[in-house]
């Protein structure tokens, strides 16, 4: 196994995002394993309404949105809390993410209603070192969902999936809240493919700019 530098050395708090399907989780998990930070993940299985609201979305938006926003608020509070410079973090979720889904889902009563509990809880989100926008085309999102196979997404749309990877891209397209990686996944499996998951890291520890573009060719 090659010698890395911990991109930990230099961004102590370091957020992997992107739409379902893109591998956020995974790759923050590999991070935090192979460096020794903590990890900070959503649990998409704790909330009781998500595998409805996937079977009838019209009905269970609102407590599902709400839920993942407590959570990952909860979540966040604890991680304030801590002390950086003890131990490095690895999460998979930004909070300024999270009014991306309201939108889609939420009527205009409801989407008012969250968006005054969203802007009461916001403070309380520390901002990341750097964030990892894991990029990819709807299309491969949506193969890699029903490749994967996990139970309650087999009932996701398919012109969710799509709406939300245009949103991500769009919302990333204009983030400048902390220095961006976005990585284009199309040819590059940074989770499964060792050479991969270094290349990325070297790229972290070449980063000097607060935006870069990272891409490999087939």
């Amino acid at each position: 196994m090659s010698t890395l530098v911990s991109p930990f050395e230099r961004y102590r708090h370091i957020v992997v995002e992107g739409p379902i399907g893109a591998g956020k989780t995974s790759l923050a998990r590999k991070l935090s394993e192979r460096f020794g930070a903590a990890a900070v993940l959503e649990e998409p299985s704790a909330n009781p309404f998500l595998e409805r609201f996937y079977r009838d979305g019209r009905r269970y938006a609102l407590p599902t949105q709400l839920f993942f926003l407590f959570q990952r608020v909860n979540q966040l509070r604890d991680l304030a809390q801590r002390d950086l410079f003890s131990q490095a973090v690895a999460g998979d979720f930004l909070l300024d993410k999270d009014p991306l889904f309201a939108r889609l889902t939420l009527d205009d009563d409801e989407l008012g209603l969250y968006q005054q509990i969203f802007d009461s809880l916001r403070p309380q989100a520390p901002v990341p070192d750097l964030v990892i926008y894991l990029q990819a085309q709807p299309d491969t999102l949506v193969d890699r969902v029903r490749r994967r196979g996990v139970p309650m997404e087999l009932d996701i749309s398919e012109p969710y999936l799509r709406a939300l990877a245009e949103t991500y891209s769009r919302f990333f397209y204009h983030f400048e809240a902390a220095p961006l990686m976005i990585v284009n996944t199309e040819h590059l499996n940074p989770i499964e493919r060792e050479e991969d998951f270094e290349l990325l890291i070297r790229q972290l520890a070449e980063m000097r700019g607060r935006r870069e573009f990272f891409s490999r060719g087939q």
